[in-house]
């Protein structure tokens, strides 16, 4: 894959709409079965518990955020093609698995393989589009076009399955075999990435010599492993040599995702407990909140790369640590969808910017593993996130985990504006 600086070119490469393709598909998946389907499937039609549902949706983000290391290091020694495709294929059996088990185990291990089926897609698509975007980092636009494919295909498939269970009269099975269709179809996508990737030539062309000359003559059943062994602690080594960034780094990275931890499973419950929105309002609210994200992505990736991450992040931050502030106080109807349109236009400023922010910080070399490694510990405040928010909801008051998201975002605020002037260390790594 070729290195190339200039965005536009970058949406347009065959690696990029392959990815941005990938990336749409399988959010369509996954939006289409967490938050409009296997909720009411396990529920209404199993009779299964909302324990046990909580413990399998824990199992797919644990297993999402348990492999976010070991597939971007994989992506770089292997490919992105092969990688991809092996992922996608665990997603297929999740979705056939969803079909025929009713148990809560076989239920749980489906979600479990989902979340280890959908893990390599951010370390690759953020592995791919930094070394696409070469050594200026002018990939705000990139990741502006990313995010958009993952909030599209995340708002997509649970309206498109839910208008399809309509007219099908609550035929789950149709509907199974339809995201059956739709994983078929990215594994199919996912053949058009590129086969064996070596980012800035070396590291595994070099590493695979070096094994082949310390076990050049007499290989045996043990040689692939012991190259392995030797492989993941080369790499542990140049990530701790080369990853010289500020310690602030690693909070900011939880945060960013806790916040949404934190809204996630009570903002359904507050808008019709408190505000007593309707569930056709609540739609509007979260299409209008959602669409404004969506729209503004691109037009605001496209400026981070001519004005730089700061501006956007610092405004973004304190606009969402102020719309949500507002959010848990106001119970005026049109006041509140006003903010959530504020808070929407803050989210289109954030998410490009901070993933490029995130990728000035990377170094050269092993671009998959530290990748992998950024997103697990970011993914980790969405488990975090929802614990925290329950104890909030149950024990303090109901504004209180909105409350909270505004604590942190305007810690994020500051937290940002340190690094930004001081993003790496002030000695080396040892």
């Amino acid at each position: 894959m070729q290195t190339n600086t200039k965005p536009a070119k970058i949406l347009r490469s065959p690696f990029f709409i392959a990815m941005w393709l990938t990336l749409f598909l399988v959010e369509i998946i996954k939006g289409a079965l967490l938050v409009a389907i296997l909720p009411v499937y396990m529920d209404n039609i199993l009779g299964l518990s909302a324990g046990v549902i909580g413990v399998a949706f824990a199992l797919q983000y644990l297993g999402d955020n348990l492999f976010r290391a070991p597939s971007g290091w994989a992506a770089e020694r292997i490919g992105f093609r092969a990688t991809m495709v092996t992922a996608l294929i665990c997603t297929l059996v999740a979705v056939i698995m969803i079909i025929f088990f009713k148990s809560a185990f076989g239920l749980a291990m489906a979600c479990l393989i989902l979340g280890v089926g959908t893990s390599p897609l951010w370390p690759c698509a953020m592995t791919g589009v930094t070394a696409m975007s070469g050594p200026q980092n002018k990939n705000g636009t990139a990741m502006g076009a990313l995010e958009m494919a993952a909030l599209g295909g995340t708002g997509l498939g649970p309206i498109g399955m839910n208008w399809l269970l309509e007219r099908t009269h609550h035929d789950y099975r149709t509907i199974f075999l339809v995201l059956m269709g739709v994983a078929i179809l990215v594994i199919l996508v996912a053949l058009i990435l590129p086969g064996r990737v070596v980012v800035e030539g070396e590291h595994a062309e070099s590493e695979t010599k070096r094994a082949d000359m310390k076990y050049p003559a007499k290989p045996n059943i043990l040689t692939p492993f012991i190259r392995l062994k030797n492989s993941v602690q080369g790499t542990l080594q140049r990530v701790r040599s080369t990853l010289n960034v500020n310690p602030l780094v690693y909070p900011a990275l939880f945060m960013q995702s806790f916040v949404i931890g934190l809204l996630s499973p009570v903002i359904t419950l507050y808008t019709r407990t408190d505000l007593h929105i309707s569930p056709n309002l609540y739609s509007l609210l979260l299409i209008a909140g959602g669409g404004i994200t969506v729209i503004a992505l691109l037009p605001v990736g496209k400026m981070v790369d001519r004005f730089g991450t700061a501006p956007f992040l610092n405004i973004g931050f304190l606009m969402a640590a102020a719309s949500l502030f507002a959010f848990s106080s106001i119970t005026s109807i049109p006041v509140v969808f006003g903010i959530v349109m504020l808070v929407g236009v803050s989210y289109a400023m954030i998410l490009p910017a901070w993933n490029a922010f995130v990728a000035t910080l990377i170094p050269k070399g092993e671009r998959g593993a530290i990748w992998g490694f950024f997103l697990t510990l970011q993914g980790s405040g969405m488990v975090v996130g929802p614990i925290v928010s329950g104890l909030l909801w149950d024990h303090i008051s109901h504004p209180a985990p909105f409350i909270g998201s505004a604590v942190v975002m305007a810690g994020l605020a500051i937290v940002h504006y340190v690094l930004s002037r001081k993003p790496y260390r002030t000695a080396p790594a040892k």
